[in-house]
């Protein structure tokens, strides 16, 4: 009788741990199935809201109650009388300017151009040429072809007459330079990190330890540079020399992109792959003027309505699973190894 006990003790357990992996499985497929569907949402923030929400939590606590009352009842009457301004008015003549903010923090493979190009649509679905758009920018550079959409991006809004300020608060290099540049105006915190317009590729090379080891590695190609450096093979001299000039032609774009946005700068000068503080950028005529995104932000809430725009895709359940950081994990390590040889504004 024990026995049966504990043998039907074990089956039910075993049933148990099978069932929950086939239910992980099934909605780990389900999720994996429905990801490329999912649709992120839009937040718009009204920041001038925020901010005098903030400013009235702060003087009801400086503020007696007698000098409290006396200000919210002019602010109300300030309130009615620009309501009564605004009336008056013709609509179409008396549109309020507005100022959207937009934030970029960018990675190495810059897949938040994604969120970046939904923001701008959004923006550029409402706003007219009386309104304006802040980026605050904060990107240490990354793959070409990723920061190349990027800047693409915000090249739409300069093609709608919209007057676009780029803000540097900790760092806009290389990659991140060159979405700046697009800006009418770029300013930037004194310290902010500004500038390293170069190209660098770089990747390791095993054949001397396969050889070693004595492993064979072949790759077979159709064309004489379908593949110049490897990471496996061994490479020659004349592989070295064509991946140096495909450098060479990027950084030679990169360098006339520049020029294009910003015709008063000297590129050549700044072209070296060196990056400056905020201060010296601004001496060299990398950036315009030496502001943080929050001081400007505040400078503008005074005479315009401020909103920010934000798109993101929620995490699903799964994805906040233990299962879905491996999975994570192993993404970005495959994601590693096949990107080694690309080319990166650094």
């Amino acid at each position: 009788m024990q026995f049966l006990y504990e043998y039907g003790l074990f089956f039910a357990k075993t049933i148990t741990f099978v069932i929950a992996i086939i239910a992980i499985i099934v909605a780990a497929a389900a999720a994996k199935k429905g990801k490329g569907n999912r649709k992120g949402e839009l937040e718009v923030t009204n920041l001038t809201e925020r901010f005098s929400e903030l400013k009235e939590s702060i003087e009801s606590q400086l503020l007696d109650k007698d000098a409290l009352k006396r200000k919210q009842k002019a602010l109300k009457q300030q309130e009615k009388k620009a309501a009564k301004e605004k009336k008056s008015k013709d609509t179409d003549e008396q549109a309020d300017s507005k100022l959207f903010v937009i934030d970029f923090k960018g990675s190495v493979d810059a897949h938040e151009v994604d969120n970046l190009r939904e923001e701008v649509s959004a923006i550029l679905a409402v706003a007219t040429e009386k309104d304006e758009v802040l980026l605050r920018l904060e990107s240490g550079g990354g793959v070409v072809h990723g920061y190349g959409l990027a800047a693409s991006q915000l090249v739409r809004i300069r093609d709608k007459n919209i007057p676009l300020t780029v803000a540097i608060d900790k760092v806009a290099a290389s990659g991140g330079y060159m979405m700046a540049c697009v800006a009418d105006k770029i300013v930037a915190a004194p310290f902010a990190i500004v500038g390293s317009i170069g190209v660098i590729a770089q990747l390791p090379n095993f054949n001397k330890v396969l050889k070693k080891n004595d492993i064979e590695f072949e790759q077979i190609t159709a064309g004489e540079f379908k593949r110049t450096l490897t990471i496996f093979g061994e490479n020659t001299d004349k592989a070295r020399e064509k991946f140096k000039s495909e450098l060479e032609e990027i950084h030679s774009l990169f360098v006339q992109h520049i020029s294009q946005y910003r015709q008063d700068l000297d590129v050549a000068k700044v072209a070296t792959g060196e990056h400056w503080m905020g201060s010296q950028a601004q001496q060299l005529g990398l950036v315009d003027e030496l502001i943080t995104s929050d001081e400007l932000i505040t400078q503008k809430i005074a005479n315009m309505p401020v909103y920010q725009v934000k798109y993101s895709i929620a995490k699903s359940f799964l994805d906040k699973l233990p299962i879905a950081a491996a999975s994570s994990i192993e993404s970005v390590f495959m994601r590693l190894t096949g990107k080694m040889n690309e080319m990166k504004f650094k």
